[in-house]
């Protein structure tokens, strides 16, 4: 009677669990795996938003096409360019930002809110903030001038190759340090204080506290950053959007998303932009899993 009882306990448990997870699992079904699903289907047409012709089955000529395009490789390049440059140094400096922010003890909220501020505004609203800043007459020539001691030099953020690219990545820095600062200060607060305690006591420096302590027992969360900052920084579309619609040149920061939407909406081809956006989907699935997959080392060893 009792092994009756139990199981039918364990049952209604898990009843009410599927009950309560079931309108999430709608909603990601709808909205998420649906979506993919169609734009794999959709990915091997051709469809036109024009026409009223029924899509015509292509099969991998989109893909085929898509590997042939030097315009989808130019904007794989770019999106390769700023994925480097926003991710490496976003991941160090939160890292860095964190532990500095954990070390004092006074104002430490000051702190984590100041850095989190930008990341509460819309993409928009940041890339909007940045094109005044640098404008021929915005703060980044005024400050540039400032720093180097020239006086009225345009260092065209808005119209040179490189600085145009700097200027993006500049953006998403300043979006989403805050962010990812206020994550890796949630992972090293949650290291247990006997630890460090312990590892003071026996001697060990700053410098061998964090490399033997901290940053080992930060795994997960470096992970967590990693992987998030990656996914953001593959997907990035507003700043170069708003950046090229405000008179930028648009070929240095083509990114992949941005030639998605070109494709769709100015160019009317459906089948072609699904078929970068599977692409797009795949190489951040294979990113994942690299990075899930090189996680998992040896066991932390400490002094």
């Amino acid at each position: 009677m009792r092994r009756r009882r139990g199981f039918s306990m364990e049952r209604k448990k898990a009843m009410w669990g599927w009950l309560f997870v079931l309108p999430a699992l709608v909603f990601f079904s709808a909205f998420s795996f649906y979506p993919i699903i169609n734009a794999f289907y959709e990915s091997f047409y051709n469809r036109n938003l024009l026409s009223l012709r029924p899509p015509r089955f292509v099969g991998w000529d989109n893909y085929t096409y898509l590997f042939r395009s030097k315009d989808f490789w130019l904007s794989v390049q770019n999106t390769a360019i700023f994925t480097l440059g926003t991710f490496i140094p976003l991941v160090l400096f939160s890292l860095l930002l964190a532990v500095c922010i954990m070390s004092i003890p006074r104002f430490r909220r000051f702190f984590q809110l100041s850095l989190y501020a930008p990341a509460v505004l819309s993409s928009v609203v940041a890339a909007l903030i940045w094109l005044l800043i640098f404008d021929p007459r915005g703060l980044a020539n005024q400050g540039m001038n400032a720093l180097l001691g020239t006086s009225g030099v345009n260092y065209k953020w808005l119209s040179d190759t490189f600085m145009l690219r700097l200027s993006t990545i500049i953006v998403y820095f300043w979006k989403y340090i805050g962010y990812f600062t206020v994550l890796f200060v949630a992972g090293i607060g949650a290291i247990p204080y006997s630890l460090t305690e312990a590892a003071l006591i026996d001697g060990a420096n700053r410098w061998q506290l964090f490399w033997r302590i901290t940053f080992p027992l930060l795994k997960p969360t470096t992970l967590l950053v990693s992987v998030m900052t990656m996914i953001q920084c593959l997907k990035t579309f507003s700043t170069q959007y708003l950046f090229s619609t405000s008179g930028a040149p648009t070929r240095p920061i083509n990114v992949i998303t941005l030639n998605i939407y070109n494709t769709a909406i100015k160019d009317y081809r459906i089948g072609r932009a699904t078929a970068m956006s599977i692409l797009l989907f795949l190489v951040m699935l294979v990113f994942t899993w690299l990075q899930l997959r090189l996680s998992r080392t040896e066991e932390v060893t400490f002094m």
